[in-house]
């Protein structure tokens, strides 16, 4: 299953750049990322169906790295193609584009910067695919 980071903004050269890049070479799956202005900018192609879209967004659900395992673990197993990661820019998303994506997830209650927010799926992505390989960088509690 393609790992697919869909984020507004230039990441450009920077210390959360190099913390994404880090996780994103560690992670055994396939990924992509896909940088959009901004504002504007061309939407890439919609995944192929079976596909899920993952909104990072300050309404959604606040999971745990184990429940985020399991739910890609299953979507996985499930044969999803490509699980897309939405990042917004400043203003978020509209109401329409919450509706449409197939979960909403949330760093904590707390605002976070996009390109904070990147990294931080980053290394969740790592942890996540690095739980379900059953390594053993991941301690619980």
């Amino acid at each position: 299953m393609l790992l697919h980071i869909v984020a507004r903004g230039r990441i450009g050269r920077s210390p959360e750049a190099e913390l994404v890049e880090r996780y994103m070479k560690r992670i055994a799956w396939p990924t992509k990322i896909t940088e959009l202005p901004d504002k504007g900018g061309k939407e890439p192609t919609p995944p192929q169906a079976p596909a899920v879209t993952v909104m990072l967004d300050e309404t959604g659900t606040q999971m745990g790295s184990l429940a985020f395992a399991d739910r890609l673990g299953r979507w996985r197993d499930e044969g999803m193609r490509e699980c897309r990661f939405l990042i917004g820019a400043a203003d978020g998303f509209s109401q329409a584009e919450r509706d449409a994506a197939s979960l909403r997830i949330a760093f904590g209650a707390m605002t976070w910067p996009h390109m904070m927010a990147r990294a931080m799926l980053a290394e969740q992505l790592w942890r996540a695919t690095s739980i379900l390989a059953n390594h053993p960088y991941h301690r619980e509690g």
